[in-house]
């Protein structure tokens, strides 16, 4: 993802004053306990494999246990609320991925918001879809498949893994920029989809390097593209959808790092390089592009940038496409 050049092209921001939870000098010795990172989705899940990634880098860094809390349920939203509920000592953190950023425009009464509970720690990485379609299908790149939904429309189909999801976003985007009528038929997970996709009983999908490029090595998929600004790491002999016929699309997913709103700066600071040096390790470096992701930075300012600009963006993409929570 191109989203490391989109956090230097932000502009800064004026922080509030900090609430005096701890003083100069505790922030100074965080952490004195364990930490507890909150990750709103099941084990295996993407936002929890990035986690556990980085978690006991934290934990030898900083001398202190970072242990994984899954909090999983409601897309999301029951570990995000319980986070934003929690005090701002940084003694709970939150792992935030893309599709957190699509629940304010999917959901009412959410019971917490994410741009004003949180303040920023880290963005740890980003991933790219890859734009899979089914052999049968005869196009051989996005302009001739643009060209086949055109002269088709509403008769190609496209899988998500469920309505909001990034995945299906991305889907959304590409329908809304290139102007095309495509049907979705959402899923309840990849692990659904992918073999409905292999089997013929979908046409399409934008799905991860992870799950779509050993089957493209083998034949039983077709990649068009990838979601990505640039050519991808993990996928290097992939166009980008952009250069290869919808100029300006870009989409995926990303995992950020949140605090509740009014943690001492000073900790977030500290965790922030942390993960800098951390994201650095060539074995941490090199099992994000192993799952297609590659690692990210900015500051603590520049992520909740980020993330009010992905919230307005997904907000954009939801209200056109007129979709409702599940």
């Amino acid at each position: 993802m191109n989203y490391g050049s989109r956090l230097q092209k932000t502009v800064p921001v004026l922080f509030a004053a900090l609430s005096a939870v701890a003083s100069p000098a505790d922030a100074q010795t965080y952490p004195v306990k364990t930490v507890r990172i909150i990750v709103p989705f099941p084990a295996g899940a993407g936002a929890d494999t990035t986690t556990r990634l980085f978690a006991p880098k934290l934990a030898e860094a900083l001398g202190q246990q970072f242990i994984v809390d899954n909090r999983a349920g409601a897309a999301g939203n029951i570990g995000a609320q319980a986070a934003a509920r929690a005090a701002p000592d940084g003694y709970t953190l939150l792992i935030a991925p893309a599709s957190l950023a699509s629940s304010p425009s999917l959901y009412k009464n959410l019971g917490f918001d994410l741009a004003r509970d949180f303040d920023g720690v880290a963005l740890l990485a980003a991933a790219p879809f890859v734009l899979a379609v089914h052999p049968s299908v005869p196009a051989k790149s996005v302009r001739e498949l643009i060209a086949l939904a055109k002269a088709h429309p509403g008769r190609l189909t496209f899988a998500s893994t469920g309505v909001g999801g990034t995945n299906h976003l991305a889907a959304e985007l590409f329908k809304s920029m290139a102007r095309i009528d495509i049907l979705h038929v959402p899923y309840k997970g990849t692990a659904t989809a992918i073999p409905d996709l292999i089997g013929g009983q979908v046409a399409m999908m934008f799905t991860s390097t992870v799950s779509s490029l050993p089957h493209v090595r083998a034949g039983r998929l077709r990649a068009l593209g990838i979601t990505s600004a640039k050519r991808s790491l993990a996928a290097k002999e992939l166009p980008t959808i952009a250069e290869s016929g919808l100029p300006g699309y870009e989409s995926g997913t990303w995992f950020a790092l949140l605090a509740p709103a009014g943690t001492p700066r000073e900790i977030l600071t500290r965790v922030n390089t942390t993960i800098a040096k951390i994201a650095q390790m060539p074995e941490i470096r090199d099992r994000l592009l192993a799952r297609g992701a590659e690692p990210l930075g900015g500051t603590p300012g520049e992520v909740e940038a980020f993330v009010r600009s992905e919230i307005a963006k997904l907000g954009k993409i939801i209200r056109a496409s007129g979709l409702r929570a599940e």
